[in-house]
């Protein structure tokens, strides 16, 4: 059955693109069963493996090249290699006798008591898909400049691990506008599109011209020259829209009527700072430490360095990191996660931290440690009740006295909450502990809607505009006034043109956006006028 030329989607991350397609998920393109044969033998595929992570451990530092170094060292470990030759010698196929063995491995570690090997799970998941993708000729670096990558799905890492600088999109036939692979895309300003069902695997090959409309939900598959004439107009005027919002990155985010507006960032790695400029924002008003965990367990100077980056990026400007979120749609090697029939509903957040007081308490001693070198500010997501808020105050208590036992300089910074469970939402009056409350719109919509944030099916049912998400985050805005106490907020909701005037109205005069959102953020409160309201 041909594919249609025009494929309609959800828009999860606004932009264009125009490039090649590469599906993602190779084996659906349509190659042959012999194109899939391993062309050369595991020893060079081996050797190459190793070649390649020699060569990223050149571009990488700290913890990072301790992972590597790892999986260098298991990719040289014949007791990994030895039962494949022999698997082979046996009569099953290289690729079939490799994902085999390192499942094996895999489970065993995933099984092990020690936190050590559970962690490495993950960096032996790593090493058994890089592998396999060398022996199917699939490796990263086939992935041309500016593709349009397709998929069922995509992992957070996944994505994490591609180089978006020269262009380039995502089109996924799953996931959801919600989805964290999703906020990962806005914040770096990569065009994606989710929920096509009408997308089967395979159904054009690789190379296919494709257009990219992420504004209209659009995917123009094969172009013809008069719908590519008009996306380049498209695309010209989408780059000089760029350049107009970009003249307000260094101007104060000020409404008509003179109303001063916070503006921040949310981030998920240090890495990400390298082509921002901390004079366009008011500084850090997320950051996603979860992202520092994708690999396993971070060591607690691993964290201090990705801290300390962060804060002396800021400078003066505060710098807000939320502890591990992890649990729900976010599963990380290393912790102990039950399986949960609704894990939104489960271990997730703060919850899953003190039920691991260990990591926990090693991610308090370095946000501590670092924040001697700036303004930290520190909050805890998923809080539903207070006595969750009193055992992290208690436990970062416990933390400043071994840091002082050790004679370790540090500081103990501010403690603040998300607010992101209806429960916290509608009572912020019993969290009298928290210094400052950050609003988390994402998940705030999809508890209040009852709508999962994963289900492209439900996403028109996530609205931020429903009333009952205005009135809630009206109700913070009066008791924060009353309470004298600190309110943002750090969800999509913030750089979304269509609310922002709505949550200005409401009193928020603190926004944290996606970087890539800072300049149409700011425009938009520069032509908003509070005058009356």
């Amino acid at each position: 059955m041909p594919v249609q030329p025009q494929l309609r989607g959800i828009s999860a991350a606004p932009g264009l693109a125009q490039g090649a397609a590469f599906w993602v998920e190779a084996s659906a393109v349509g190659r042959s069963a012999d194109s899939l044969k391993p062309t050369i033998d595991l020893s060079e595929a081996l050797a190459l493996a190793s070649s390649q992570l020699v060569e990223l451990m050149e571009r990488v530092e700290g913890e990072e090249v301790e992972i590597l170094e790892f999986q260098l060292a298991m990719l040289e470990d014949e007791a990994l290699s030895d039962p494949v030759r022999q698997a082979f010698t046996a009569g099953t196929t290289l690729i079939e006798g490799w994902q085999q063995t390192l499942d094996e491995h895999v489970t065993d570690y995933e099984q092990s008591e020690d936190e050590y090997f559970q962690a490495r799970a993950s960096d032996l998941r790593d090493i058994r898909d890089r592998v396999l993708r060398i022996l199917r000729g699939e490796t990263e670096a086939g992935i041309p400049e500016g593709a349009i990558l397709l998929a069922t799905d995509l992992t957070p890492s996944r994505f994490l691990g591609l180089d978006w600088n020269k262009g380039g999109g995502v089109v996924l036939r799953e996931g959801s506008p919600s989805s964290h692979v999703a906020m990962l895309a806005r914040s770096r300003g990569v065009p994606m599109l989710v929920g096509i069902e009408d997308l089967p695997l395979g159904a054009f090959p690789d190379q296919t011209s494709l257009l990219l409309d992420a504004y209209e939900g659009v995917l123009y598959v094969d172009p013809s020259a008069e719908e590519t004439q008009a996306f380049e107009h498209k695309l010209q005027i989408a780059k000089e829209e760029a350049e107009r919002l970009a003249t307000v990155l260094d101007q104060p985010a000020q409404t008509v009527n003179g109303t001063a507006v916070q503006v921040l960032i949310n981030v998920a790695l240090p890495e990400e700072l390298a082509k921002l400029n901390s004079a366009h924002c008011d500084g850090i008003g997320l950051m996603r430490s979860e992202f520092l965990f994708h690999h396993g367990l971070p060591s607690e100077e691993s964290q201090y360095r990705s801290y300390r980056k962060l804060l002396e990026w800021a400078g003066a400007k505060p710098v807000t990191i939320r502890t591990l979120d992890a649990g729900g749609d976010k599963p990380l090697p290393g912790l102990e996660q039950p399986a949960e029939s609704n894990p939104f509903l489960g271990l997730r957040g703060l919850r899953l931290s003190l039920r691991q007081p260990e990591v926990f308490r090693t991610q308090l001693r370095a946000l501590c440690r670092a924040a001697v070198h700036g303004n930290l500010k520190v909050m805890v997501p998923m809080v539903t009740v207070p006595d969750e808020l009193h055992s992290t105050r208690e436990l970062l208590e416990d933390v400043c006295a071994e840091l002082t036992a050790e004679d370790i300089e540090f500081h103990k910074p501010v403690l603040g909450m998300m607010v992101e469970v209806p429960a916290a939402a509608l009572a912020p009056e019993l969290f009298t502990d928290a210094a400052f409350f950050s609003i988390g719109s994402n998940d705030l919509v999809q508890y209040l809607t009852a709508s999962s944030r994963d289900l492209h099916h439900v996403a028109d049912l996530a609205d931020p505009g429903h009333p009952a998400v205005l009135r809630v985050i009206r109700e913070l805005v009066e008791h924060c006034d009353c309470s004298g106490q600190e309110l943002s907020l750090c969800g999509d909701m913030g750089s979304d043109p269509n609310f922002i005037a709505q949550l200005l109205e409401a009193g928020l005069r603190n926004l944290s956006v996606a970087p890539a959102r800072l300049g149409k953020t700011k425009w938009t409160i520069r032509e908003t006028n509070l005058e009356g309201v």
